[in-house]
């Protein structure tokens, strides 16, 4: 009695729907088959589309995680013309907004860093490298997770002669953790001997980015300031970390508006610019297989729709008989699409998430770092994106799916009944 109830309460055409979905005849008609199609389309669809997405974003931090590693998210540097790695121009960390930027609410750290352009000479071999000073401000949160032998450099009050090196370079210099070597650097006055100083190596880092581990080893700052004979107030330029990527142009012009006019600020993107273009094309891919999959899922569940419209063609003229309207047949048959689509999404996400899950957590696809800059597919799961995704491809599909339905008003409920 309660189960009739309710049933007579739920709106007509659902109540069709439900019976068509429900009913023997509907799973093994000639639609059926068409059917699977097209609920295999929405899943494996939503598969590819969650799989991008994810990937896509997770290469995109990985990548910028990397570029901001070395540079911070923006640097603060004196106005010149030197476009090499190495500092020359010295700025007075006696500075307002050092070591603590308040004046900007958007910025979350700073320090002061310089760099030194050097070759490493061992028995064998000789490399040039660009040595990064750095201070005992200094942010190490990022080589925490490159760092893969050894520690991390300790500097305090004294100067240290600890460094970290890439593992590129130590493998090919045959450098190993707890092994010493010398640097030479070349002096103001050419006809001097150039500098040497010997470094102890104390930990080994690979950040998968090999323009740039090819490129820094990480020392102490008090070197540099000795070799180029700078003052201990002297440093080459600022980095600073700010709490909100999405925010790092306000951020930019906030901060350039609170530094003297004789300072540069400029963003980790325009420093590395080919780097965040190539970002930017590879998220725009994205977008196109999104466009693709949705387009390809809603032409499978138009093709499933018809042949079950027609299929179904002697009910309709029946239902048009009984006097039903055209709006009011197409609800039954939207209702059962959306059933469909629903089905589809359902599968898609179960096996993608799993998939992505599996390749977060045990890294089951890997890539070649010389390509792709990481050693396997980084992934960024978000409730967001997934909803959004599901979302749009259920409207967008649903709204296709209208066209089919407007054949609905061409069937005569007269010769359909005849023909029968």
């Amino acid at each position: 009695m309660i189960k009739e109830i309710f049933i007579s309460a739920l709106k007509f055409e659902y109540f069709i729907a439900k019976r068509i979905i429900g009913s023997k005849s509907y799973k093994s008609s000639v639609s059926a088959p068409i059917i699977k199609i097209g609920i295999a389309a929405i899943a494996i669809g939503i598969i590819v589309m969650l799989i991008a997405i994810a990937t896509g974003i997770g290469m995109q931090q990985k990548i910028r995680e990397k570029a901001i590693a070395f540079n911070g998210h923006l640097t603060i540097s004196n106005f010149d013309s030197n476009i090499s790695e190495e500092s020359i121009n010295p700025i007075s960390s006696e500075q307002e907004f050092y070591p603590e930027f308040k004046s900007v609410p958007g910025v979350s750290h700073i320090q002061a860093v310089a760099h030194k352009f050097g070759v490493i000479r061992t028995e064998t071999d000789f490399e040039g490298m660009v040595i990064k000073g750095v201070g005992q401000e200094y942010r190490w949160d990022y080589f925490e997770d490159f760092l893969v032998e050894g520690r991390l450099p300790r500097y305090g009050d004294e100067m240290s002669s600890e460094v970290l090196i890439s593992n590129y370079l130590a493998n090919r210099l045959n450098l190993e953790v707890g092994e010493s070597f010398q640097m030479f650097f070349a002096r103001e006055d050419i006809n001097r001997p150039p500098a040497i100083r010997k470094f102890d190596i104390v930990g080994r880092y690979n950040s998968g980015f090999q323009e740039l581990d090819e490129t820094y080893l990480i020392g102490d700052i008090r070197h540099i300031q000795r070799l180029n004979r700078w003052e201990e107030n002297q440093v080459g330029h600022f980095e600073l970390f700010v709490k909100d990527f999405d925010e790092l142009d306000e951020t930019t012009y906030a901060v350039y508006q609170n530094t003297p006019s004789v300072l540069n600020t400029e963003t980790v993107a325009q420093k590395y610019a080919s780097i965040f273009e190539w970002i930017n094309i590879f998220i725009k891919n994205i977008y196109g297989i999104i466009g693709i999959m949705i387009f390809v899922a809603g032409i499978n569940m138009i093709t499933a729709l018809l042949v079950l419209i027609l299929e179904r063609s002697q009910m309709i003229g029946v239902l048009k008989a009984l006097g039903s309207t055209n709006s009011s047949i197409q609800k039954i048959f939207l209702y059962n699409a959306s059933y469909l689509i629903l089905l589809g999404l359902f599968w898609g996400n179960l096996i993608g998430i799993t998939l992505l899950l599996l390749q977060k957590n045990f890294g089951l696809f890997p890539l070649d770092p010389e390509v792709y800059t990481v050693t396997q597919a980084p992934v960024y799961l978000s409730l967001d994106y997934v909803l959004v995704l599901n979302l749009g491809t259920f409207l967008i599909c649903l709204l296709m799916l209208l066209i089919p339905t407007m054949i609905i008003s061409r069937i005569s409920p007269v010769k359909v009944v005849r023909f029968e």
